[in-house]
């Protein structure tokens, strides 16, 4: 048996990335007497709690432009940084694992003069911050709020496992291909300099380590608010810092999955972690659909809306 023509001209990551979409499919399909009741609570939410959610989503956006300025020495224009980023969040579900995000942040930067070189190690700096503030913020709650951990989710055992066993062969395999392609070996050394290089200069700056650090700690803060609003507009029976946890420990099991703007993952591991925390089935269903709505179908229009303005002014 062999696979259809136009399957097989798909290069492995574009099928691997397909595989947490396809696995959604199936369970949706089996799950639709749940989908429909989420649905349902979701027609019956509070507007004023969604419209704060979506007011806090369009928040979101300022932490992510004071990540991109704390990662470079230049001064960025407030105005067109702004605009790139909202148009990176739409380019940002085209590609898997940020990249088209990076991709508008990288014509961006370089339409600032800033050197191909040092882009590439702000987009680095900022992928590397990102994370830490989202484990900062999470490890910060759970010491604080020991008994606020959602058992029985994305901070169980079983979870905990399956993430690191995932991120431990991801840097194997990234060490074993570095190790037999010598030019390649070169190129990340010579990159790794430069960025380590800028990355001590930023942080002789006390600007930009406030803007940097601020931003990682701000956004991941942004988007659990949006999760809380939208669980506060459902009547969710589950405590604030219930949901917060849950939400930072979901997104970063989801962020293991490099699917297009974590459409898949971040779904399945928010749904596993409210209820988890608590939540009845229904409850969770609407709140993360309310949620996706809220931070990656609402925006995408105006998002794209604003990449085609950007690019036709030649800013991108």
């Amino acid at each position: 048996m062999t696979l259809p023509a136009a399957l097989r001209r798909l290069p492995l990551r574009q099928l691997v990335c397909l595989v947490p979409l396809v696995l959604v499919t199936v369970w949706v399909a089996g799950n639709w007497s749940v989908i429909l009741a989420g649905v349902d609570e979701l027609r019956g939410a509070d507007r004023d709690w969604l419209l704060a959610a979506v007011a806090v989503t369009g928040a979101c956006w300022v932490p992510v432009c004071l990540m991109r300025q704390g990662t470079v020495m230049e001064r960025l224009p407030a105005g067109r940084l702004f605009a790139a980023q909202v148009a990176a969040g739409s380019a940002n579900h085209l590609l898997p694992a940020g990249l088209g995000a990076h991709a508008v942040t990288l014509r961006f930067l370089q339409g600032c003069g800033i050197p191909t070189a040092r882009a590439f190690a702000a987009l680095a700096l900022y992928s590397l911050a990102q994370p830490i503030g989202r484990y900062t913020l999470l490890l910060t709650l759970m010491a604080v709020y020991p008994h606020a951990i959602p058992l029985g989710g994305p901070l169980s055992a079983e979870y905990g496992m399956a993430a690191l066993l995932v991120l431990v062969g991801g840097l194997t395999l990234v060490a074993l291909v570095l190790w037999s392609v010598r030019p390649l070996r070169g190129f990340v050394r010579d990159f790794l300099r430069t960025a380590l290089t800028d990355a001590r200069a930023l942080h002789t700056r006390p600007a930009r380590v406030i803007a940097l650090w601020t931003g990682a700690l701000a956004f991941p803060a942004c988007q659990a608010g949006v999760m809380v609003t939208v669980a506060r507009a459902l009547h969710m029976p589950v405590p604030t810092v219930d949901i917060v946890i849950a939400y930072l420990a979901a997104s970063i099991v989801a962020g293991i999955v490099p699917t297009p703007g974590g459409i898949g993952s971040v779904e399945a591991a928010l749904l596993i972690a409210l209820v988890g925390a608590g939540s009845p089935v229904s409850v969770a269903t609407a709140a993360v659909l309310g949620f996706r709505i809220v931070t990656v179908w609402l925006p995408l229009l105006p998002g794209a809306l604003v990449l085609a303005v950007l690019v036709r002014r030649k800013v991108l």
